[in-house]
Order: C-alpha cells, then structure tokens, then sequence
C-alpha cells in the first residue's frame, strides 16, 4: 500500500475514532460512563415507567455501550497494526484487503472471505 493511501485511511480512522468519542460523550452528557447516566436516568423514583420498560432499556443502555467499546477497539486495532506495519492484511489468511474494502471499512481485519467465515463461526459480526 502506498504512503499516501496509507496516511489518508490513517486519517480516517482517526476522525471515525474522534466522531465515535464525541458522540458518546453528547449521549452521556458529559463525562459519565453510559451505565452512571442510565442508572441517573432510570431510577426509580424518576421514571413513571414499570420495572420492565426501565429494565428494558437499562439493557438497551448497556448494549449501546459494548457496541461503542467493540467499535472503538476494532479502530484503535487497526491504528496500531499500521503502527506495526501489518495493515491492510488480513489477520487471519495473510492475504492483502483490497483497498476498496478498507475505503469502506477502514478498521477491518479481514479480508471479505474470512470475515465470513469469522461470522458463520461466531454468529455475528465483528
């Protein structure tokens, strides 16, 4: 991969991460982890909701937050794989990511078939 598309897609990645970091913090208003604000949020004095509609959402709370911590890991990965030289190969077949996939998702580890196979194994994705 040239230096040029390298330090683009570096780039990009670091504007997903900054846009992903500001995002979380608008949502959690201010500096609180989202489990500080959903327990603020969802107390039970402060919400005329029933138990379940709090629980509900106090799991939908959580999910959001390990969504964010998984997006976040996978670009901080791929940040320092290009510090080591090893970006834009695939992590487990060692074949080169095309370019266009990584132009799309430049914080993948894998090429397009072993990503499928990671999510047939998995039953997700990643």
């Amino acid at each position: 991969m040239n230096p040029e598309t390298l330090q683009a897609l570096r780039g990009q990645l670091l504007r997903m991460r900054e846009d992903l970091l500001e995002r979380v913090r608008a949502q959690r208003g201010g500096t609180k982890s989202r489990v500080e604000a959903a327990a603020e949020h969802f107390e039970p004095d402060s919400v005329d909701d029933s138990p379940a509609q709090r629980e509900t959402e106090r799991e939908t709370e959580f999910a959001l937050e390990e969504h964010e911590l998984a997006e976040l890991s996978a670009i901080d990965a791929a940040l320092a794989r290009m510090d080591r030289g090893e970006y834009g190969t695939c992590i487990d077949c060692g074949v080169e990511i095309p370019a266009a996939r990584l132009q799309a998702a430049p914080e993948t580890p894998r090429c397009v078939a072993c990503q499928e196979a990671y999510e047939r194994r998995h039953g997700t994705r990643a």
